[in-house]
């Protein structure tokens, strides 16, 4: 084995191969950046590029993209948190706050640092775990994946702050909402209102972009200031300080990679999971981490950094290892390997097992160029955040548009992007926690599966099971602390209960009544449908409605409880100076402009209506000059028509104007 990993980087680091892992990590932290992009396009789009490749080059400019996609998307979570890809929701919760402090340039260099120490962790646990965790992987049957999944639901009450209710509620909607479309055992149709858009269920990417990215983006635009006042470090001092912060946490990196590689070996949880498993465990683990997660600890930000990049190597055993995918870009990758005649098992490990070992290298030292090229552009990274509102907010709504709209590529993707804008800023607003509701969206549909064969296949016996059983009372645990600590203050301590002289209606409780009431649709609606198909939405609407009524009642019945119990984020922006009525005006304002650059792209199409846009909202927010409005509506045009249409060769929304004018090539449509 040593003599063919020796063997494996002599054969990368001949010239021809070193600069195709080169250009391929160049790629992958271009499309990291671009929001909704992401790893598994960029290895679609590739695959062609490499059919007259030998083996060893193929995979080094495959997996020298997809190694630094994770490292990439770093920038626009840290920057304006917007989680470029699903695996960076969980750094927007202390990166953004980070960069509104003006200490971007910390956090995206320790982000770096984590990065590259976490993936060349994950090549390491590849290199020695391929011969040796098959038996593991063969034992990981379908009750073992559903008590893993369990567990990682489970951590909806370290992501909900001091208001594990509001969590467990918001988990449920996510659940809930992730059985949107097909029930696969009885073929019904569960919440499509006779859409056929929503057959295959609710696209992940345009749900997270609006839970997240938009909220963010209006609450700049009511602000109407940069993102951050000042900056808090000099261009070198924030690179040193953040480089320090990640070494001083060597032992979190390890833990949180160890974690990542392992849940990335296991088939079916995927990028969107790591990262939430590493900051819930750091947020368990880490002293103090309570009170500073979430209001910009750096450890936030370590923690799912170095559990992102670690997981490209784990996610490469089962693929290497038995042909089976843990993830869809790693199915794309299967593809590639029977492209190139490779064939996934015992071959891996013995004929072909130079090929092997160049694939860990290629892992190892894409990490190392990725996180070096952008470690030495972190410090002007850093300084967008303290550009005016008026130039950032166009062009990050274009992107936030253009990504969302490469789930599905159907016109439900941008509806699903503002109704999902809509419930994430209200709920920013009453202070619900939104990461439950996203891990609720991921896990929902993976839970359902799991239970299902579970049940089919082993009865009730899979209860008994030794792994299922440890990972079940792990996840009771995890639930029940913070919930035992809340009905604690209300019950052990009764003295501190007021029952108040008359009851105060906030316009949190109105948001409380309408999440009540859509839960209780959402549970009626489900009445009809046959037993197998209703069972599982029903028991997750019943205990979403006991949480939400539950906390809802107490915020009403003990308001002075309730102000403590409030879930709290810097994320959560406090308009000072601004009346309610003037934040609500601005932000129906914001609103208008997201769709009214729908509606611009349905007419004139999506290139001259993110210029129109980018014209007409420069102008009239903040009256820029002309000289700068048409020199950034023209790199913003160049630079989507580049990479967007001619390099990535997306399609585009259809346009009416498109439709009536064919000949206008300029115009791109489907």
């Amino acid at each position: 084995m040593l003599e063919a990993a020796i063997d494996a980087l002599l054969i990368l680091l001949d010239p021809h191969r070193f600069a195709l892992i080169s250009a391929g990590v160049l790629i992958g932290l271009l499309l990291g950046i671009l929001p909704g992009v992401g790893g598994t396009v960029g290895l679609a789009i590739l695959l062609p590029f490499t059919f007259g490749m030998d083996p060893p080059s193929a995979f080094a400019f495959l997996l020298g993209m997809a190694a630094v996609t994770a490292t990439g998307d770093t920038i626009p979570a840290v920057l304006f948190g917007i989680p470029g890809t699903s695996g960076a929701q969980a750094t927007v919760l202390d990166g953004y706050p980070l960069a509104r402090r003006g200490e971007a340039g910390r956090a995206l260099s320790a982000a770096y640092t984590a990065s590259v120490l976490g993936g060349l962790f994950g090549a390491l646990v590849l290199g020695l775990a391929i011969p040796l965790l098959r038996p593991v992987i063969i034992y990981m049957g379908a009750p073992e994946l559903l008590a893993l999944t369990i567990f990682g639901i489970s951590m909806v009450a370290s992501l909900s702050g001091n208001a594990p209710l509001k969590g467990i509620a918001a988990a449920c909607l996510g659940i809930l909402v992730s059985m949107i479309g097909v029930e696969h055992q009885t073929g019904t149709l569960r919440w499509t209102f006779n859409l056929v858009y929503l057959w295959e269920g609710l696209p992940l990417v345009p749900a997270v972009l609006g839970l997240f990215a938009l909220p963010e983006l209006c609450d700049l635009a009511i602000r109407r200031v940069s993102v951050a006042g000042e900056l808090k470090h000099s261009y070198r001092a924030g690179m040193l300080a953040g480089t320090r912060d990640a070494l001083r946490n060597w032992w979190l990196i390890i833990r949180c990679s160890s974690l990542g590689a392992a849940v990335g070996a296991i088939p079916g949880l995927g990028s969107a999971v790591v990262d939430w498993l590493a900051y819930g465990h750091a947020l368990r683990s880490e002293k103090g981490a309570q009170q500073s997660f979430g209001q910009g600890d750096i450890r936030g930000v370590i923690a799912p950094e170095s559990a992102n990049n670690a997981k490209e190597g784990g996610g490469l055993v089962p693929t290497i290892a038995f042909g089976v995918p843990g993830s869809s870009g790693m199915a794309i990758l299967l593809g590639a390997f029977l492209i190139h005649g490779l064939v996934p098992g015992p071959e891996m490990l013995t004929t072909n097992l130079h090929v092997t070992y160049s694939m860990v290298w290629t892992i190892a030292i894409a990490n190392i160029l990725g996180a070096g090229l952008c470690y030495a552009f972190s410090g002007y990274f850093a300084m967008i955040v303290m550009l005016r509102f008026s130039i950032i907010v166009p062009i990050v709504l274009g992107f936030i548009y253009l990504g969302a709209f490469q789930s599905t590529r159907d016109w439900g993707d941008i509806y699903v992007l503002i109704a999902f804008a809509v419930v994430g800023w209200l709920m920013k607003r009453f202070r619900w926690p939104r990461p439950p509701l996203v891990l609720g969206l991921v896990l929902g549909d993976i839970i359902e599966t799991y239970f299902s064969i579970s049940i089919n296949r082993y009865g009730a016996e899979w209860l008994t099971k030794p792994v299922v059983v440890v990972l079940l009372a792990m996840s009771l645990l995890a639930l029940c602390r913070p919930l035992f600590a809340e009905g604690r203050k209300a019950f052990i301590r009764p003295s501190t209960f007021r029952f108040p002289n008359r009851l105060v209606l906030r316009q949190g409780h109105l948001f409380y009544a309408g999440y009540i009431c859509l839960l209780a649709g959402l549970l009626v609606l489900s009445q009809d449908w046959p037993f197998n198909a209703q069972v599982a939405p029903a028991v997750v609407a019943a205990i979403g409605l006991v949480a939400a009524c539950t906390s809802g009642a107490m915020t009403l019945l003990n308001p002075g409880d309730a102000e403590d119990d409030e879930y709290r984020s810097d994320l959560v922006t406090d308009f000072d100076t601004l009346s309610d009525r003037e934040v609500l005006a601005r932000a129906a304002k914001f609103i208008g402009w997201v769709i009214l650059l729908a509606c611009l792209t349905a007419a004139i199409g999506s290139i001259p209506a993110l210029v129109l846009l980018v014209i007409l909202y420069m102008r009239i927010e903040n009256r820029e000059r002309w000289t700068l409005i048409a020199a950034e509506a023209t790199a913003i045009a160049g630079f989507v028509y580049l990479v967007f249409d001619k390099f990535l060769g997306i399609p585009w929304p259809r346009s009416l104007l498109g439709d009536v004018v064919p000949l206008l090539r300029w115009i791109p449509t489907v």
